[in-house]
């Protein structure tokens, strides 16, 4: 049987002292929840929230001491253990969503520029994001202290996640040897771009396509907003044009790919090459060409609604865990409306769960 999301909740590590808490943290986490799905974004807002909603909120969970301070909601969401909440995560986009089992599982970071914005240099906060194309859910997250460090964070979440069946696409940092098989004793195969990182790899790749004869696969088009784009692809069969050492320092490269993709944005066009290698055979080239595409998608479906929908890079949440407890309460909270099927924008569906109990309720899945 699924888990409800409070007894997901309940399953979060308390760091708190236990017989001295007034507050259960499942019913912390649920307020702060239910506010992010309702239009709030901060504390002062969670407050709020209770204090509008409680006799809903009293149907839902105890408050046996009423609704929990500012002070309670900032303290306690700076020492949850991220780990234990990124579990719930992960749990949480396991009860909506079935297997990964043929659908493409995309790696990628988001930097949470609200987190340091005086700091010297802005480092911020790297989020490194597991994200299931096909279903917009995050499955799993890492956080990182910069972007160089994201390949030291890959091999760590890959360790935690489901894969069986699935393609890891990653951009070029995860293009490292280690990370390829580890994908592969997963169970799963990859889709890794090739760039300079991997000098020796990327000039096989490239000339393979240049002396070797490829196979097309269907040009894909796009047009939006006055931008005209086409991708079209070309794959090879790794096994006849790559050489003995590069074979032998990646044995579980099994088709190369290459995109070439020409922009058009009113009189300016511009074109670019771009090369992959996969540890799959049995693609055509269209749906590689769509899997590269379905990658780019977690920029336009995740981070993107991260910024705009929920506003995250305007909180200036930056003391302790704070930062990443509030990222993942947000991924929970779009993985709710982005599942929805209203004819409204993600933005507009919060607003109406903050004037609707009725919709808030069946988004929450109780």
């Amino acid at each position: 049987m699924e888990k409800g999301i409070i007894e997901i909740f309940s399953g979060v590590k308390d760091p708190r002292s236990q017989g001295m808490c007034l507050h259960k943290l499942s019913d912390i986490l649920f307020i702060a929840l239910c506010t992010l799905l309702s239009n709030g974004e901060d504390f002062e807002d969670m407050i709020e929230f209770a204090k509008q909603r409680i006799d809903w909120l009293e149907t839902k969970i105890s408050l046996s001491n009423g609704i929990p301070s500012h002070d309670t909601f900032n303290r306690v969401l700076q020492i949850i253990d991220t780990e234990s909440l990124s579990k719930a995560l992960k749990e949480d986009g396991g009860a909506l969503l079935k297997h990964v089992e043929g659908k493409l599982v995309c790696l990628d970071g988001k930097k949470m520029r609200g987190v340091s914005p005086k700091s010297r240099g802005n480092k911020g906060l790297y989020i490194l994001n597991a994200w299931v194309a096909e279903d917009r859910l995050c499955i799993g997250q890492k956080k990182v202290g910069d972007k160089s460090n994201e390949i030291t964070a890959i091999p760590e979440l890959l360790d935690e996640l489901e894969l069986k069946g699935a393609t890891v696409s990653i951009d070029a940092i995860g293009c490292q040897k280690n990370i390829a098989e580890q994908i592969i004793k997963k169970e799963a195969d990859y889709l890794l771009a090739v760039k300079g990182n991997q000098a020796d790899l990327r000039e096989e790749v490239s000339e393979s396509f240049v002396f070797s004869k490829v196979k097309k696969g269907k040009e894909q088009w796009e047009y939006d907003h006055g931008r005209y784009e086409t991708r079209t692809c070309f794959i090879l069969s790794a096994s006849e044009v790559l050489s003995p050492n590069i074979k032998a320092e990646w044995p579980s490269i099994k088709t190369l790919i290459k995109i070439e993709s020409t922009r058009q944005i009113k009189d300016v066009k511009s074109t670019e090459t771009r090369y992959y290698i996969s540890s799959g055979e049995e693609k055509s080239a269209d749906d590689y060409n769509k899997m590269v595409r379905g990658h780019w998608g977690i920029e336009n479906h995740l981070h993107w609604h991260l910024d705009v929908t929920f506003n995250e890079d305007s909180s200036r949440s930056r003391k302790g865990n704070a930062p990443q407890n509030l990222n993942i309460l947000r991924k929970m909270a779009l993985h709710r409306i982005a599942k929805d099927d209203s004819k409204i924008s993600k933005k507009k569906r919060r607003f109406r769960a903050s004037m609707n109990l009725d919709y808030l309720e069946d988004i929450l899945k109780l």
